[in-house]
């Protein structure tokens, strides 16, 4: 068995993990997907899956990973060494997600030095598209431009410079400072956003029921697809973090920690989000159907317009908004790295440090 490092406090494997879950994924989706399944009925199928998968899939992961103490391919090639290249197929796609999320973060980063003076104007769909080079539906990515291109570099520094580092001392640090920053922030804008003109206009738009929905199995197949989504199941990071835990390790508690605490920050987010989207319709008289949208048509499209209509307190809120996001991408960003750089480490018997820098 290799010579893991391992955690220096049980609260390092758990802001790390929290981080992991909670993504640009629980800002952008989870308001979308409540508001679209049924308001707030889809609450049943959400807590019935995360009773049901959630929680004990979690479970196996951490009991998989913490019980083998190895990278995520080892551990495969542990179970059968004809999984081996399985799981390797595993760390390529999760690369190929990395790379198209840091190229989100770059956008996250150039919207967030640009929300102090607004520099995306009145047609932030226009400006998300041709000076950004964005696509609302993630669809495709429109042309190269150059502080993308600096913000792209400027990620992956981050990147290196927290991961090249010990687990405690680069994750570990990382997660105790970006985690709670990321929780502080979203409670400002949420408690303000819950005092705006139509916010509850746009709260009774997410919650409003649809019980017939329940009848609906696609509507359960969401549900668990979100849960699957949002804790990162399946992505060798879970298993990879919970490789790094002490023997004494008290695994359940941990899953329970975790799993409160990511739907906790979604469900609060998405009150924050229905706020603000209320406050636009009755500010600029448009239906809320036409304004309830997710994954970047939300972030940089429809809340840079509305931070516009909020005057000098949208020029707090606004920075503020995306240094939260950009909090969230970088812990998701190094979540999705450390599978990669443990298992490569491992395979070719290469330091992190060496292999980091290099790669």
């Amino acid at each position: 068995m290799e010579n893991y490092e391992q955690w220096d406090s049980r609260w390092s494997f758990i802001f790390a993990m929290i981080g992991c879950a909670i993504g640009l994924g629980n800002i952008w989706r989870f308001s979308y997907v409540v508001y679209s399944n049924g308001g707030g009925s889809f609450f049943i199928p959400y807590f019935v899956a995360i009773a049901l998968m959630g929680i004990p899939f979690l479970i196996l992961e951490y009991g998989v990973g913490f019980s083998f103490k190895r990278s995520f391919t080892e551990i495969f090639k542990s179970i059968n060494p004809k999984f081996e290249f399985i799981a390797w197929i595993l760390i390529f796609l999760i690369a190929i997600v990395l790379i198209y999320y840091m190229v989100i973060i770059s956008w996250d980063m150039f919207y967030l030095m640009n929300s102090f003076s607004f520099g995306w104007g009145s047609d932030t769909a226009a400006y998300f598209v041709h000076n950004v080079g964005g696509s609302e539906n993630l669809s495709k990515i429109g042309n190269f431009f150059i502080p993308i291109g600096i913000g792209v570099i400027i990620t992956w520094f981050i990147l290196w410079f927290i991961s090249h580092k010990s687990i405690n001392k680069g994750i570990g640090v990382a997660s105790k400072i970006l985690i709670p920053s990321v929780f502080v922030i979203m409670i400002i804008i949420v408690i303000y956003a819950l005092t705006l003109p139509g916010a509850m206009i746009g709260i009774n738009a997410l919650l409003n029921p649809n019980w017939m929905a329940l009848t609906d199995i696609n509507i359960w197949l969401v549900a668990f697809s979100q849960i699957i989504f949002s804790l990162g199941m399946g992505e060798a990071m879970a298993m990879t973090y919970a490789s790094y835990l002490k023997d004494d390790a008290k695994l359940t508690d941990n899953v329970l920690i975790v799993i409160a605490s990511n739907s906790s920050f979604e469900i609060f987010t998405a009150f924050g989000v229905f706020s603000i989207l209320g406050f636009m319709s009755v500010t600029s008289g448009t239906p809320m159907v036409e304004l309830v949208s997710e994954g970047t048509g939300l972030i940089f499209v429809v809340f840079p317009k509305i931070f516009d209509m909020m005057g000098i307190v949208g020029h707090i809120l606004a920075p503020l908004f995306f240094l939260a996001v950009l909090f969230a991408g970088i812990s998701s960003a190094f979540a999705f790295f450390e599978p990669i750089v443990g298992s490569i480490s491992a395979k070719f018997n290469i330091t992190r440090k060496r292999l980091v820098t290099t790669a």
